[in-house]
């Protein structure tokens, strides 16, 4: 027969560690978030108490991953809906490590993103056979970089018009085009090199029809629906970009139809 006593001290610890976790409020708190960090949840446990010590925080999180109300999404993020993907991490070639340490080593004080259109074939029906890498610069410097990478004898083409693409980029061998770096664009470092997230990756092929001719119409739907259904996309963190390119609601909407 087992223990009742036994019974009631477990009861009232399950008890106490519920009313510690204040998961209601907890929930409320986070429903409006796709992901957050260990750093938001330390804050909304000092709301209940200011001593709130780290490594108490960290048994909060173990607590509330084993109960089902926290899911990790990577390290140190967190939802409170199961991711059904896993997180977009790019394939850094040698030739973007060598094009990013040239550019470093000559502009070290600037922000820079690099990446590849040869990663959207992951995600597309039609597979291109040319590619480009892809430099994005702050707008004050993109000439000097430019200059820069032409006396190194790339292949360089800066914020190139539709006939110049098809006219030139198209029949380059290794062709680098140059174009703004948006403010705040949400980035990510792999093996040392700043490139693309999925988030901004979404965002640029659907704001450059230009640049990203091949991406566009059905092909488009296609990499939205691809992305959406194998990766994990931060919405928020999509949203606040496609803001500073000025295409929020127009994104969300095809997101939104993309879903449907």
């Amino acid at each position: 027969m087992p223990n009742l006593c036994v019974i009631e001290f477990k009861k009232n610890i399950a008890t106490i560690a519920s009313e510690t976790l204040h998961i209601d409020n907890l929930i409320k708190e986070f429903s409006a978030k796709e992901n957050f960090k260990v750093i938001d949840i330390m804050a909304y446990y000092q709301k209940f108490g200011n001593d709130v010590k780290r490594a108490t925080v960290y048994w909060r999180i173990y607590d509330l991953v084993n109960r089902g109300i926290l899911h990790r999404v990577s390290r140190g993020l967190y939802s409170l809906s199961e991711s059904e993907g896993k997180e977009y991490i790019p394939e850094i070639n040698k030739s973007l490590i060598y094009l990013s340490g040239k550019i470093y080593k000559q502009f070290p004080f600037i922000d820079f993103c690099i990446w590849s259109t040869k990663w959207l074939n992951e995600f597309m029906l039609h597979q291109p056979f040319r590619f480009y890498n892809i430099v994005e610069v702050e707008k004050e410097v993109m000439e000097s970089v430019f200059y820069a990478l032409k006396e190194q004898g790339k292949e360089v083409f800066l914020d190139p018009s539709e006939d110049i693409i098809n006219n030139y980029v198209v029949n380059a061998s290794e062709p680098i085009i140059i174009t703004r770096l948006t403010t705040e664009a949400p980035t990510q470092k792999v093996n040392k090199v700043v490139t693309q997230t999925i988030e901004k990756l979404l965002v640029d092929i659907y704001c450059d029809p230009i640049i990203f001719a091949a991406q566009q119409g059905a092909e488009l739907k296609w990499i939205y629906k691809a992305v959406l259904d194998k990766y994990n996309v931060n919405k928020p963190k999509m949203l606040r970009y496609a803001s500073r390119r000025n295409k929020r609601d127009e994104i969300e909407s095809f997101r939104e139809l993309i879903n449907r």
